[in-house]
């Protein structure tokens, strides 16, 4: 049973996204500022927090940044009004894992919160599976039995991010961001590269494929062998 730290001023904000996550089998528990969040968490074993940006206080970016002082590995989803592309840089920056815009589509907030539940678990292990597939972080190696593969850093990041979430789609600057950086200059043209070596050299194994969807971006498709 995992345990989510709601951390909403609004009032009735608070309370659906309680409910919501109680109905999904989620233990909660709520704060309504970035103080009381962390008085909450110095008592309770919390596994994710989810924070809105703009609260009284102590905002959502200063929670952020005291959050990974004394847990830097524990996932985050900020929740906010706020769409510019600044404001998600700012978050992403101070440390949160994932950004979510208002109004909150509840069914992707939970799909959202199980991915980055997962990705934790992954990361404490360091270790991905799928099937016969073994992606190890440490070593930048993709293995199915007795087939080894060493990637190139970039090449293995982007396999791990992708494969990590399943059937979530990740637009090209989001993958852009996240594998080079928000200072990279990296463009399109670097991604599909990589994007096509990884299939190349994975285009005969039947349990994973790279999707482009058009417009939008690439997701991975796992299949059950």
């Amino acid at each position: 049973m995992f345990t989510i730290l709601v951390v909403e001023d609004d009032q009735n904000i608070r309370k659906l996204m309680c409910a919501v996550l109680k109905q999904h089998g989620f233990t909660t528990y709520w704060a309504e500022d970035g103080i009381q969040a962390l008085d909450v968490m110095e008592k309770k074993h919390i596994d994710l927090v989810v924070l809105d940006l703009m609260m009284p206080n102590m905002d959502g970016y200063e929670l952020t940044k005291q959050i990974r002082l004394s847990w830097r590995d524990l996932p985050i989803l900020m929740v906010t009004a706020k769409q510019e592309r600044e404001d998600k840089r700012k978050g992403f920056l101070a440390g949160t894992d994932d950004y979510m815009t208002k109004p909150v589509d509840e069914v992707e907030m939970v799909l959202r919160i199980k991915a980055l539940l997962r990705r934790a678990r992954i990361a404490s292990e360091h270790k991905l599976r799928i099937g016969k597939v073994v992606l190890d972080y440490d070593s930048l190696t993709v293995t199915r039995e007795e087939q080894v593969f060493s990637l190139p850093q970039k090449e293995f990041q982007l396999l791990f991010k992708l494969l990590s979430y399943p059937n979530v789609i990740f637009t090209r600057l989001q993958l852009m961001e996240e594998i080079w950086g928000l200072e990279s200059e990296t463009d399109d043209h670097t991604l599909n590269v990589h994007i096509n070596r990884l299939r190349n050299r994975f285009q005969d194994w039947q349990e994973f494929e790279i999707v482009t969807v058009r417009g939008l971006g690439y997701k991975a498709v796992v299949h059950k062998i």
